[in-house]
C-alpha cells in the first residue's frame, strides 16, 4: 500500500460529544417535519457518546458506549444528501432526527438530543465542515483534470480585448 492510499484511508474525528440522548420517536405526523415536544422522556432508549467521523467523502455519525466504545447505532451521511440522513426538528435547536440503517436495507428514524445548545451547534458545524471539505476536494479534482498535459495551468487565457469597429465609432 502506497503512502497516498494510506493517507486516503485515514479517519478524521470532527466532533466528540460525551453525552447525548436517543429517543424512540413517533412516525412523522405531517410532511412538515418532526417536533421534539411530542417525544416523551419515557421514550428515551439510550444515552452515550456521539462521534462525527469523516473519511474521504464519507461522513458517519456514531453513537457509542462511553465506557466500552461499543457501537449502538451509526448514521451514514451520503455526500450532498445530508437532509435525507439528518433532519433538524421544528421546535428546538438541540434535537435532530437521524436515519440509521442496519446494512441490509432496513432503516429506522431515531431522535437525538443534546444537553447543551452549543453542542448541537458544534454538531451542525461539523457536518457543514465535512460538506465544504468534500465540495472543495471535488473542485480541486476537477481543476486538476483541466490542467494541460505538461502539468501547467494557463492562468492567462487568450482573450481578445480589441474594440470592435462599431464600439470604436461610438467612442469617437
Amino acid at each position: 500500500m502506497s503512502f497516498e492510499e494510506d493517507k486516503e484511508s485515514f479517519e478524521h474525528t470532527l466532533l466528540v460529544v460525551r453525552e447525548v440522548n436517543v429517543f424512540k420517536i413517533p412516525p412523522r405526523p405531517t410532511s412538515g417535519g418532526y417536533k421534539c415536544g411530542e417525544w416523551l422522556q419515557t421514550d428515551k432508549i439510550w444515552s452515550g457518546r456521539l462521534r462525527v467521523v469523516s473519511c474521504k467523502d464519507r461522513c458517519e455519525i456514531r453513537l457509542e458506549d462511553p465506557n466500552s466504545g461499543e457501537l449502538f447505532a451509526a448514521c451514514f451521511v451520503p455526500p450532498g444528501q445530508r437532509e435525507s440522513s439528518v433532519e433538524s426538528v421544528l421546535d428546538s435547536s438541540r434535537y435532530f432526527v437521524l436515519k440509521i440503517e442496519d446494512g441490509t436495507g432496513k432503516h429506522a428514524f431515531i431522535g437525538l438530543g443534546f444537553s447543551e445548545r452549543n453542542e448541537a451547534f458544534d454538531f451542525n458545524v461539523a457536518l457543514s465542515d465535512h460538506e465544504k471539505y468534500v465540495k472543495r476536494d471535488a473542485e480541486k479534482d476537477g481543476d486538476e483534470a483541466e490542467t494541460s498535459s505538461d502539468g501547467h495551468i494557463d492562468i492567462h487565457p487568450a482573450v481578445n480585448h480589441r474594440l470592435k469597429v462599431f464600439e470604436f465609432c461610438l467612442i469617437m
